[in-house]
């Protein structure tokens, strides 16, 4: 949701500290882990970057699950068909994509590639615009189950989780969101990492990555934070220009700066929670 760096539609250089580098590419590739991988939406060069470092793990013998953001969760009959029929990443985008997400679909290509070549479980791991937007109106009880709810104890949801997020959502709309829209907000997008956590916590057992943007990989508030809840170990990898912040992150990789407009720049707010 964040409009500067974290939504918006990213050659692999150091992770910091070689010895994060070394253990997120080469740690042993028959334990099962969870690793989460992060980008800007928009960088080219980011994508890139992170198609390599998956590539890499592969080749060295790791075979987990892929779960990516980009779909979502009911879309996952289409994606399984898809997944089973085409030959191509090209053409499980065409069937199984949604019409109106607003993805660089080009972007993803290399790993729906990679997903295909090694025969990996591809899951949708989003909760869907609309669901989002139902917890928007009506609150966690609008659009998740009473179970999930209680899994992650959303009923109690940590007021510095809450208020992390909350900070997000106004920073990514530019500090011209209504108030009375930040709290709602903040908790379409906890729902929507307590979703892709539930995603991986499910397909754990042989190892699972995710591909996600930068703010959901975010350990402190977003899906890592829900797994360790959980008692699930999780590894996040941020793709981060050079003045992103790191310590949100277990390593980051840097990445070139993507040039682009001024997303606030005439930046009209939403009114209500339609």
């Amino acid at each position: 949701m964040r409009l500067r760096t974290l939504l918006l539609p990213f050659p692999l250089l150091a992770i910091l500290a070689t010895g994060a580098c070394q253990h997120a590419a080469t740690a042993n590739a028959s334990a099962p882990r969870v690793l989460l991988l992060g980008e800007v939406h928009d960088s080219a060069a980011g994508h890139a970057a992170r198609a390599a470092l998956l590539r890499k793990e592969l080749k060295a013998g790791w075979r987990p699950a892929i779960a990516m953001e980009q779909f979502d969760t009911t879309q996952q009959p289409a994606l399984d068909a898809a997944m089973h029929d085409c030959k191509d990443a090209g053409c499980v985008i065409a069937r199984a994509a949604p019409a109106k997400a607003g993805w660089t679909w080009a972007y993803y290509e290399p790993v729906i590639a990679l997903a295909l070549q090694y025969r990996l479980p591809l899951y949708a791991a989003n909760l869907s615009r609309d669901d989002a937007s139902k917890v928007v109106k009506g609150g966690f009880a609008a659009a998740l189950s009473n179970e999930l709810i209680a899994r992650y104890r959303l009923d109690a949801l940590p007021a510095q989780v809450l208020a992390a997020q909350e900070e997000e959502v106004r920073d990514s709309h530019c500090g011209a969101l209504p108030e009375a829209l930040v709290a709602p907000m903040a908790k379409a997008q906890i729902a929507r990492d307590v979703v892709m956590a539930e995603t991986l916590r499910a397909h754990a057992a042989n190892g699972v990555v995710l591909i996600a943007g930068n703010g959901h990989v975010r350990r402190d508030i977003a899906v890592p934070y829900w797994l360790h809840q959980q008692g699930l170990p999780a590894r996040a990898v941020g793709f981060l220009e050079p003045t992103s912040d790191a310590a949100a992150f277990d390593a980051v990789e840097r990445i070139p700066t993507t040039a682009r407009p001024d997303p606030c720049a005439g930046f009209k707010a939403p009114s209500s929670a339609g």
